[in-house]
């Protein structure tokens, strides 16, 4: 579903990937590990066109997206849901306004369609008539969901979670969890999650990818990860201070 070849980007002299290469098989769910300011919300936005690489390739379902123009990806970001960081809610719409805001801007559907589809899609993450609030009436766990309702709106293919379990409890976030699970199996969605909570990758991932110094340096099953004998990972997945990753 996605391929990228030889990615590499920086921001002056600030080089941040550096030959990437990272291959995501349709219908998988795949974690994306690293410390933070590592570039794994620099590698996702390359996948969804809001960054332009210095050198490089990306494929989405075998077509070469590299080169498209604005209003050519607006038709491949179709494919797309995307859960930001922080939930990114519109402030001044309420929760029934955020989840149709794409649909009314970017489809032809009638007001009764998208309203079923804003209490189906907030059914999905367990959401049920609370179209009229607004953001700050809700906990951090609620804006996360209300936020994933809005992505999976458009029935899309693909998912990007940028660090899904950020700012919320740890039970809160293990409801997120279980939620990119059960969108996997019922959408059959594509999921690419990038986060530093080793407890989360471990539990939605099918393969995780460890990306270190601007490389993805090992790929693999959870298990994989859980017992890789690279130093780099051993530290990063046990949270230790002492080890070739710098703790500053």
């Amino acid at each position: 579903m996605i391929r990228i070849e030889n990615l590499h980007k920086s921001f002056g002299n600030n080089k941040v990937l550096l030959g990437i290469n990272l291959k995501i098989e349709k219908g998988e769910s795949m974690c994306i590990i690293g410390q933070s300011g590592s570039g794994k919300s620099v590698l996702i936005k390359h996948m969804i066109g809001l960054l332009k690489p210095d050198e490089g390739k990306i494929f989405i379902d075998g077509m070469e997206v590299t080169g498209l123009g604005e209003r050519e990806w607006m038709s491949v970001r179709k494919k797309f849901g995307m859960l930001f960081q922080g939930a990114a809610l519109f402030d001044s719409l309420t929760v029934g306004q955020n989840v149709r805001f794409g649909l009314e801007r970017y489809t032809d559907y009638s007001d009764t369609h998208i309203d079923e589809i804003v209490r189906d899609s907030l059914e999905k993450v367990g959401l049920i008539g609370i179209e009229h609030l607004m953001p700050h009436e809700l906990s951090g766990g609620m804006k996360k969901r209300v936020a994933l309702a809005r992505a999976i709106a458009y029935s899309p293919e693909i998912v990007l979670y940028d660090e899904p379990s950020t700012g919320i409890d740890p039970i809160r976030a293990d409801a997120i969890n279980d939620m990119i699970i059960m969108l996997k199996k019922e959408m059959k969605i594509t999921s690419v999650v990038i986060t530093h909570d080793i407890i989360s990758a471990y539990k939605v991932s099918d393969r995780i990818a460890m990306l270190y110094q601007g490389k993805i340096i090992q790929t693999g099953s959870p298990e994989d990860i859980r017992h890789s004998d690279h130093p780099v990972i051993q530290q990063f997945i046990k949270g230790e201070a002492q080890g070739p990753i710098e703790n500053w």
